[in-house]
């Protein structure tokens, strides 16, 4: 199958990309480093469930253009911190341009590190939870109009987790989480990422 032009791009180095990484150089060093690397440490998965509500009606790239000064102001998404901020600590954010200022996003945050404490002590990891959800098996994403806004698997996680209490944890919201934490693999199978994040994904499932 011939991979239309617009569903990838080429970047100076000679590369062939996934189409949404187009045009900022910040997105494509995402792409590049992070986006569907197999990630297993509970703070960096909490960090990016906390970042994915945030995104809810804005692009990823606007979150990611702030991200460091998230990590600043949510005390480097380590839950037990952030479960002792309180009203106040939602009242300094709302004033703060550097991040978004949305109060339910805010708050969710603060509840959400409690919650994740909780489902820490149930399941052993936060890690453990998130990666039951792997897809047994998925067809490779070739073409942008194969790409799914959420799963089967995505709702039975958002399920799960609005169960427990947590906010901001849509099927969409879900889906865009697993996909960037390497739960699944939705890079174009023309990408030049696509086969080195398979074999991360393979190390990862086979040891």
């Amino acid at each position: 199958m011939t991979i239309p032009d617009e569903d990838l791009f080429v970047g100076s180095d000679g590369h062939h990309r996934c189409w949404w990484c187009a045009g900022d150089v910040t997105y494509q060093t995402y792409h590049d480093e992070e986006w569907g690397v197999p990630v297993h440490d509970d703070r960096r998965l909490f960090e990016k469930i906390c970042l994915e509500g945030f995104q809810a009606g804005l692009s990823w790239l606007t979150i990611l253009k702030r991200r460091d000064r998230f990590r600043e102001v949510f005390c480097q998404f380590d839950t037990v911190r952030i479960a002792r901020m309180g009203t106040s600590d939602v009242e300094r954010l709302l004033k703060d341009a550097t991040i978004i200022r949305n109060r339910g996003k805010i708050e969710a945050v603060l509840h959400n590190a409690a919650r994740a404490q909780e489902l820490q002590k149930e399941f052993g990891s936060l890690a453990r939870f998130f990666w039951s959800f792997q897809p047994q098996a998925s067809e490779p994403v070739r073409r942008q109009a194969d790409a799914l806004a959420n799963t089967d698997e995505s709702r039975q996680m958002s399920r799960q987790l609005k169960r427990r209490g947590w906010k901001f944890v849509g099927p969409t919201t879900c889906y865009a989480f697993m996909q960037s934490m390497g739960i699944v693999n939705d890079h174009l199978v023309g990408c030049h990422r696509y086969e080195a994040v398979e074999q991360l994904r393979l190390r990862v499932t086979t040891n």
